[in-house]
């Protein structure tokens, strides 16, 4: 199917549309048989039973070498840094993703041509080298601690599976830049409260130089947002740039 033909395509996934039909499907529903015993109430008791098993998604990584080999160290401020340690792979897996993100909308970008109302391809290049400045941040700081980068925490796995779904649109042909612009605004809003928190946890830690640099990333994604927030909404006021 080409462009004209998908253009003129009819949707036919609603069923009002046919009302003749309707309710010929409505009744045919108290025939249908289940594909297998059980209802959601038994699927949810199901997975209680492994909620039950304390089964838990990856391990903290290991306290910093500094943290954990000092003797006068309080056990609290060691889990605390633990955590840090947690939340900083968190975001640096989010920053590293952020840079794909971003590298996939400049391919879509190239392909559409720049839309009235959307970004340049020089402004996105611009933000996706932010994102990878603060990767390599997030990294250092890391080694700073103690800390092992490469190490995938369970917070940077749970951000992982959460942000399946935004490269898939990103990538797939068939969206548009403005679709595409949709998923980085998602990817962005995230990043922000990303951001906050870690802010506060380095804080309250007494790492002033890292949560410095820490804010200065947070500024830079407040103004990734509101430019992603500005050429979202402009775009989707511009009907055409919704088919290009």
């Amino acid at each position: 199917m080409n462009k004209d033909e998908e253009t003129m395509a009819i949707n036919r996934t609603g069923i009002q549309g046919v009302p003749s039909r309707t309710k010929d499907l409505l009744e045919s529903l108290s025939d249908a048989e289940p594909s297998s015993a059980g209802d959601a109430d038994l699927m949810a008791a199901e997975r209680n039973t492994y909620v039950g098993a304390g089964l838990a998604v990856g391990h903290p990584p290991p306290a910093p070498a500094k943290e954990a080999n000092d003797p006068a160290a309080d056990v609290r401020n060691v889990l605390a840094v633990g955590v840090l340690v947690d939340k900083l792979g968190e975001r640096l897996a989010f920053e590293r993703s952020g840079v794909r993100l971003y590298d996939a909308l400049i391919a879509k970008l190239d392909a559409s041509g720049k839309l009235e109302g959307g970004p340049s391809r020089d402004e996105l290049v611009d933000i996706r080298d932010d994102e990878q400045r603060h990767f390599k941040m997030v990294q250092k700081a890391i080694e700073t601690l103690g800390g092992d980068p490469t190490v995938v925490t369970p917070s940077a796995d749970l951000a992982a599976v959460k942000a399946m779904g935004l490269p898939q649109v990103l990538t797939d042909p068939r969206t548009t830049l403005a679709q595409g612009l949709e998923a980085i605004l998602v990817a962005e809003l995230v990043d922000n409260d990303g951001w906050t928190l870690l802010i506060t946890l380095t804080e309250k830690l007494g790492y002033k130089v890292a949560a410095k640099q820490f804010r200065e990333a947070l500024q830079s994604e407040e103004e990734h947002l509101a430019k992603v927030r500005g050429w979202v909404e402009r775009l989707t006021m511009n009907p055409a740039a919704l088919l290009s």
